[in-house]
């Protein structure tokens, strides 16, 4: 057996060092959490070669004295701990004083600092962890760190590193992490002299994430503030429309920590059950504060990992936080459409754009037969019953005005009138004019709204004061009958079928029904097994049609087979999520009149209609101003 012996106490600083700085980002993160707990307002971060030949960061915090910089880069020294006790109750980002012995341990290190009370600062230069130059120096309040040749000495380590720009990204997600976990210090990342991050540091979360995340993915985002018991919950998520393939947009913060844990998450996630597509993820900067003894912060060497004393109740904190914030919100989805050219002034032209193929225009006919007064007055009615546009001639234009004056007005009452209850909310109608075209018999008399009439058979067109609506029809009627099906606490009623349906899902798939037949059952289905695989469907939920029996099964198959069936609440809901979906009125299809005005009222009644169980938006808004703005007007 070989000798066992002490290691060299070099050695065991390479070890450290490898726990503690895997790649430039730990050092860069490191180094900011210390400027951080100096009281720094103002830090700059500066790298060149993804941060491994070069890595500067520049704080106006306290700085320190002569004797306390040497110490610093003795493992263990730490300003932030003095007892066992303290470890119970911890407040700073850097505690384990590990970070800046590690970093010298595998680097050549130039530290410059002063404190406000000194007359010059201090100069030390290191390599290898060992203090070879040391002298007085004029410098500003505050410290910079400069750390070159990154694991210069572990060429072991060195040939792990990626791509100079690989490292560069790293580092810098690091630091906006960091930015958006201290709104209130003004972080700037310089990357091979160009600026690529800068935060105001004003103090408010929204500044920072609209600098980091971006503009588009800030206006997306709903504010959270909650608290529960002895945890506060605070920051922003996002719509459920607005989501991404992944979860790299979830962060969260303890206490001021950027962590990762899984209670987190999946609460998050749980938050947004019903709301979102499958494979897609809500995005999140959610900060959370409890008291220090709550949270044990010492269990990962980088300070990522986080364990709770009560993780039930973090739990149901972020779920019913973040669940607040969706149901408290407008689940109105403004439209997005694209900017307009400013006008052009002078004589000046515009030119098409390379990269679109020009059309040639077609020649116009030598004489074009002018449509008499009573052929365009028809006209216009067709194209008005039809519920589309066209282009038409300025007699068209007139003779459609005609038409449109003969339709019916909504005339606001000449006094404000008493409020009328919940169920009467809607004035009664009057029968239209004879020669009204047909989108006009839509109008629901209201003071608030009014039926414009549908297109493409999918979207129904509402006013509603400044604003026009589209809702679609089929989104609006899926989420109405999932809220309802959901809230039944007893089975749901079945039709029994004169001629069982049969169906043949893959023999995987027929066991998985087999084995979930009495949640089946709950649901409103009854089958049984007809043999070879084939299943007898003899029974379905009232609201199923029966020619969507087959396909409802197949997809609850599919679904299960899936691995949707980790807790019977939310196998449940993707059954009703099927049910729902089947049962709804069709995207497509042709509506009764009574039907979109039952489904207008009900959408713009409740405020829980938002998204369907899949996250679609329900209803779109345009408003006058962006119609004025594409036509010019404003």
């Amino acid at each position: 057996m070989p000798k066992i012996q002490q290691l060299s106490p070099h050695v065991a600083d390479l070890i450290a060092a490898g726990e503690v700085v895997e790649r430039p980002a730990s050092a860069a993160k490191e180094l900011v959490e210390n400027a951080m707990d100096a009281g720094a307002k103002n830090i700059t971060v500066e790298l060149q070669n993804g941060g491994m030949s070069f890595l500067r960061v520049t704080d106006d915090g306290c700085g320190m004295e002569p004797g306390d910089a040497e110490t610093a880069f003795l493992r263990h020294a730490t300003s932030k701990l003095r007892e066992a006790a303290d470890l119970e109750a911890i407040h700073t980002l850097g505690f384990r004083g590990e970070a800046l012995a590690a970093i010298s341990a595998v680097s050549r290190i130039d530290l410059l600092t002063k404190t406000a009370d000194s007359a010059f600062g201090t100069s030390l230069h290191l390599e290898a962890g060992v203090v070879t130059e040391r002298e007085s120096a004029g410098c500003p309040d505050g410290t910079t760190i400069i750390v070159r040749d990154l694991f210069y000495n572990t060429p072991a380590r060195m040939k792990f590193m990626k791509r100079d720009n690989v490292e560069a990204s790293a580092l810098i997600a690091a630091v906006e992490r960091l930015a958006l976990a201290h709104p209130e210090v003004s972080l700037r990342v310089i990357k091979d002299g160009q600026e690529v991050l800068h935060t105001s540091g004003d103090g408010k979360l929204y500044s920072a994430v609209y600098s980091v995340l971006g503009k588009q993915l800030a206006q997306d985002m709903l504010p959270v503030n909650s608290h529960w018991e002895k945890y506060t919950l605070t920051g922003f998520v996002t719509r459920p429309t607005a989501t991404r393939g992944n979860r790299s947009n979830q962060l969260f913060f303890v206490n001021g920590r950027h962590v990762r844990s899984k209670t987190m998450t999946a609460a998050l996630e749980e938050a947004y059950r019903n709301q979102l597509m499958v494979g897609r993820y809500p995005s999140c900067v959610l900060h959370l504060k409890l008291p220090e003894h709550l949270v044990d912060v010492n269990v990962h060497p980088a300070k990522t990992e986080v364990k709770f004393i009560n993780e039930h109740d973090l739990f149901d904190c972020i779920r019913y936080g973040v669940q607040g914030a969706l149901e408290t919100a407008s689940g109105r989805v403004a439209m997005v459409l694209p900017k307009q050219p400013q006008p052009v002034s002078g004589t000046q032209t515009l030119s098409a754009p390379a990269q679109m193929p020009r059309t040639p225009t077609p020649s116009a006919p030598k004489s074009t037969p002018m449509p008499s007064a009573s052929a365009a007055s028809t006209g216009a009615k067709s194209a008005a019953k039809q519920g589309g546009f066209r282009t038409m001639t300025a007699e068209d234009y007139r003779a459609f005005l005609s038409v449109l004056q003969e339709a019916p007005r909504v005339v606001p009452p000449k006094s404000p009138a008493p409020a009328a209850p919940a169920a009467q909310k809607t004035a009664p109608e009057k029968a239209p004019a004879q020669n009204a075209p047909v989108q006009q018999e839509l109008h629901l008399k209201s003071e608030n709204y009014r039926i414009v009439g549908e297109v493409l058979n999918t979207y129904i067109i509402v006013e509603e004061g400044q604003n026009v609506l589209l809702i679609d029809k089929h989104a609006a009627h899926e989420r109405i009958l999932f809220e309802k099906l959901r809230k039944r606490t007893e089975p749901i009623v079945g039709q029994l079928l004169l001629t069982p349906v049969l169906c043949e899902p893959e023999r995987e798939e027929a066991a998985i029904l087999m084995e979930n037949e009495a949640l089946l059952q709950n649901c409103g289905f009854a089958f049984s097994d007809y043999g070879g695989g084939t299943i007898a469907i003899r029974q379905i939920p009232a609201d199923l049609d029966p020619e969507d029996a087959e396909s409802t099964l197949n997809q609850i198959a599919s679904d299960l087979k899936a691995g949707k069936r980790i807790e019977p609440e939310a196998m449940r809901d993707t059954l009703l999520h099927t049910i729902a979906c089947k049962a709804a009125i069709k995207g497509g299809r042709h509506t009764e009149e009574k039907e979109l005005r039952a489904l207008v009222r009900e959408v713009l009644s409740r405020d829980d209609l938002k998204y369907c169980p899949h996250g679609r938006p329900i209803c779109i808004v345009l408003s006058a101003k962006q119609l004025e703005r594409q036509f010019k007007r404003a």
